[in-house]
């Protein structure tokens, strides 16, 4: 009776069976796909589209699919996968037959039980430089960006606190994916790659892999030309914890959007975890479809701020300890004081000083350090920020920067606090919340009460007046 029935037949009876199993999209993904080749006597064969999918099948699906065959070919049956590769551009079927009672675990072959080497029928590795032998993958994560080498401040405490939750659990917890975002130069790549090392050294086995987006995106476009699709989204559905950088360059790239969702999914459904850098929060990146964009909020969005005076200062003390070098004070100051933008350029002015000081044998002072930053800045188009001008302002009144931003009413305090917040609304751009916000957490409107008291005192008083001028020179001469 049986024998009468054609493959396919057989094949539909079980997944009627198997489809009131599992759910909808379960079923849609794993079962769909999969092809009733022929009925031979008691073996079935059926066509799965990769090794991937056969191992998938049969690590999670093993039980089921032996219950519903022993119940429609007989306890004397055997099953038979034809696994579809691509090899060297030509379609290949590689068969394995089981006995249908040993179906489970044990007895996978272990000549397709390698998913993440290049053997002569395994899944090819993207990250593989072709004619070179390469057995595992390789994170692509570099040592130095490491938690210890990562300084916390308020403008990163979030997402530092975040990847580092990540890092003692991934996938199993609230943050997955977890997306990092801020300007350039802020630490997203550090503190992505800081993750991957942690759980790298948390979890051994688990398998992580940092990637910048523009390198996914060349990696799809040559799968796309060798006619080998399938590999590259397999190589990736089976990456424990994966790291995409600068995923804003999927902008108006709908392929590689639609690879990519379908390997998020496959992760995200998995309990695998998903780390995302971008340089603008999910809402304001342009030209990424709504489906991925609504799948890269579904965890966490953390971002990275301009770090603050104190982080700065901690940021050099941090990279000069690890050089084993020793930097004056007043130099630390001044560089912290004078580069605002991002700790990329921060950086890059130290390791300019470092070099000028070595290449002149001359000592690091803080001339030495003025005489640099002053062609370094010009070179990068720096304006005056606020923190320069408390500086500047509580060294003319010999006060602590601490103290100015305190609540004391003092009146000496008070005045000098006023002239920060006047300068700082006349010689920069930032709003009077963010002004007000520096200056000890003050509203917009006791900034605008400042301003105009600065501007009657100016009016009325000509000592004061002199102040304002001599601080206006020192101010402008250091920008």
């Amino acid at each position: 009776m049986i024998k009468e029935r054609s493959a396919e037949q057989v094949w539909n009876d079980c997944l009627e069976i198997i489809k009131d199993n599992l759910s909808g999209q379960n079923f849609k993904t794993w079962f769909e796909p999969i092809k009733a080749i022929k009925l031979y006597q008691d073996i079935l064969t059926i066509q799965v589209p990769s090794q991937f999918f056969y191992e998938w099948i049969e690590e999670h699906y093993i039980g089921l699919i032996k219950k519903v065959l022993k119940k429609e070919i007989g306890a004397e049956g055997k099953l038979e996968y034809q696994i579809v590769m691509d090899q060297d551009s030509a379609k290949t079927e590689t068969p394995l037959t089981f006995n249908l009672p040993s179906l489970n675990m044990s007895t996978k072959n272990p000549s397709v039980n390698m998913p993440l080497d290049t053997a002569q029928h395994g899944i090819k590795n993207p990250f593989v430089i072709p004619g070179l032998k390469k057995v595992q993958v390789e994170s692509q994560l570099n040592p130095k960006f490491s938690f210890d080498n990562f300084v916390e401040g308020d403008c990163n405490r979030l997402a530092r606190s975040a990847g580092f939750a990540v890092s003692q659990k991934p996938g199993g917890n609230a943050f997955n994916p977890l997306l990092i975002y801020g300007g350039v130069g802020l630490g997203k790549t550090h503190l992505a790659q800081a993750i991957g090392l942690e759980s790298k050294k948390n979890f051994p086995n688990k398998t992580v892999l940092y990637v910048q987006a523009e390198k996914f995106i060349a990696q799809f476009i040559d799968s796309v030309k060798n006619n080998n699709q399938n590999d590259f989204v397999h190589f990736y559905q089976m990456i424990d914890i994966l790291i995409i950088d600068d995923v804003q360059f999927f902008a108006g790239k709908e392929k590689t959007q639609d690879v990519f969702f379908h390997i998020f999914n496959h992760l995200h459904q998995l309990g695998k975890q998903i780390v995302l850098t971008a340089d603008r929060a999910p809402v304001d990146i342009q030209g990424i479809e709504q489906r991925l964009l609504s799948r890269f909020k579904w965890g966490l969005s953390a971002d990275l701020q301009t770090p603050g005076l104190e982080t700065r200062m901690a940021i050099l003390d941090k990279k000069v300890h690890n050089n084993g070098l020793q930097l004056p004070k007043e130099v630390n100051e001044y560089l912290a004081y004078s580069i605002t933008s991002n700790i990329r350029e921060l950086e890059g002015a130290l390791i300019t000083l470092l070099a000028q000081s070595s290449l002149n044998k001359k000592i690091i002072t803080l001339e030495l350090a003025k005489a640099m930053i002053d062609k370094f800045v010009k070179s990068n188009a720096r304006e005056v920020s606020i923190d320069y001008i408390q500086k500047v302002v509580c060294d003319y009144f010999d006060l602590a920067i601490d103290t100015m931003k305190s609540k004391t009413r003092k009146r000496e305090v008070v005045q000098a606090r006023q002239i920060a917040m006047y300068f700082a609304k006349n010689m920069t751009k930032s709003s009077l919340a963010t002004i007000g916000m520096h200056c000890g957490g003050k509203d917009h409107a006791t900034v605008l009460h400042a301003c105009r008291t600065v501007n009657n005192l100016m009016d009325t008083d000509k000592r004061f007046r002199a102040y304002i001028d001599e601080l206006e020179k020192k101010i402008s001469i250091n920008q």
